[in-house]
């Protein structure tokens, strides 16, 4: 069984592949406070504003809204915390190297339980220009007609 096939997916960002070019993926756990694991698994969780930074050696992921948990009580975290995400040290060299020069961004495009530990799929992105959005539109609406063009014609329909 593949590591996606035991994915509990809890939050995806779909806009992501939209506005952004996606170089390299990456699969990060994060440290997460006691009241955010519950509310992670309560489904609860928004990372579209999200980015990562790489911070003094570490990465850090910023923006990622998880709610409190409605049961907690002084302990509830803050829902727009700044939280830190783990990788082994040569992804972390390759990512700083990478942001440098390029200038790649780091932006979470899933969150999910995998094996009971919460992760984000990180994913080293450069920015779309709106010609390239128009293109990426426009190809796929290409794709879409001819599959169309192509099931009409299997059933006889033209």
């Amino acid at each position: 069984m593949s590591s996606k096939d035991d994915r509990k997916l809890i939050a995806a960002n779909r806009k992501a592949r939209h506005d952004y070019f996606i170089d390299a993926t990456y699969e990060a756990g994060m440290v997460l406070t006691g009241t955010e694991v519950k509310s992670l698994r309560a489904g609860r969780a928004t990372i579209v504003d999200g980015y990562a930074t790489v911070y003094d050696g570490e990465v850090w992921l910023y923006g990622v809204h998880i709610p409190e948990y409605d049961y907690g009580s002084w302990t509830n975290h803050e829902p727009r915390r700044a939280r830190k995400l783990l990788l082994h040290r040569t992804e972390i060299n390759k990512l700083i190297g990478k942001t440098k020069q390029s200038g790649a961004t780091l932006i979470p495009l899933a969150l999910y339980f995998s094996d009971g530990y919460a992760k984000v799929e990180l994913a080293l992105a450069r920015g779309r220009r709106a010609v390239d959005k128009r293109h990426a539109i426009a190809e796929r609406e290409a794709k879409r007609e001819a599959e169309r063009a192509v099931g009409r014609r299997a059933k006889g329909i033209e």
